[in-house]
């Protein structure tokens, strides 16, 4: 297969990504898979100037010459695409959202309704084959409230991808919490494993990767003590 991974975070070793590093460990186990990593923040992205000249020439690349459409060519090309970021309010960081933006060379002008009555524009290629995931994580103590407008984003673009959203995040970079870190990086390794056999993850397994390392409270009090 060929996954590109599109990481978000402005830091290349972030919280979030290290939970991606130990899910491609178990995706990739026997090194059979093809592992395209972009950290986005070194790209030349420029925002979506919505001038739609991508429609009028329909041939899957933007107008604006940066680094959007050798990423196009990439993503078009795809068997999974894993967006992996941290929560910046309640929604992805601005320079993947950019990225994102820009897609819209990848679709047409055309407008077609689909079987549940929603309406959407057509693809210049086939879509349905490529498996989308999605990984965040914030720096909250819960995820309830915090990811529900990202969830609902994701579930409209991607089509109702695997998303997980893991709370506590900053304690994976935290040398003292390792005790509780390290179970959860490992989690993340079977759930690749998981993913690369099924192109998916079990309610149970997601549930298992969003759970709180520790008691809120206590993880409340420790960052009011450094704060």
């Amino acid at each position: 297969m060929k996954i590109l991974v599109l990481n978000g975070s402005p830091k290349k070793k972030s919280d979030t990504f290290r939970m991606t590093e130990a899910f491609l460990k178990g995706l990739n186990r026997n090194g059979e898979h093809e592992v395209h990593i972009i950290h986005v923040i070194d790209k030349d992205i420029a925002p979506c100037r919505g001038c739609f000249s991508c429609w009028m020439r329909s041939d899957g690349h933007c107008v604006i010459q940066d680094d959007q459409n050798a990423i196009l060519d990439l993503y078009r090309n795809a068997d999974v695409i894993l967006w992996s970021f941290p929560l910046y309010c309640y929604a992805m960081p601005s320079h993947l959202k950019a990225l994102l933006d820009r897609t819209i060379p990848l679709v047409q002008m055309k407008m077609v309704r689909e079987a549940d009555g929603t309406v959407r524009h057509e693809a210049l290629a086939d879509f349905s084959k490529i498996h989308t995931l999605v990984i965040c994580g914030c720096g909250f103590p819960q995820w309830q409230g915090n990811f529900d407008g990202l969830k609902l984003m994701c579930a409209t673009c991607f089509g109702n991808p695997d998303i997980v959203c893991v709370p506590e995040a900053p304690l994976l970079n935290i040398p003292e919490a390792a005790i509780v870190a390290d179970p959860l990086l490992a989690r993340f390794e079977k759930a690749g494993e998981e993913y690369a056999s099924a192109l998916s993850l079990s309610p149970e397994t997601v549930a298992a990767l969003e759970t709180p390392m520790i008691p809120s409270e206590d993880y409340i009090r420790m960052v009011n003590s450094v704060s």
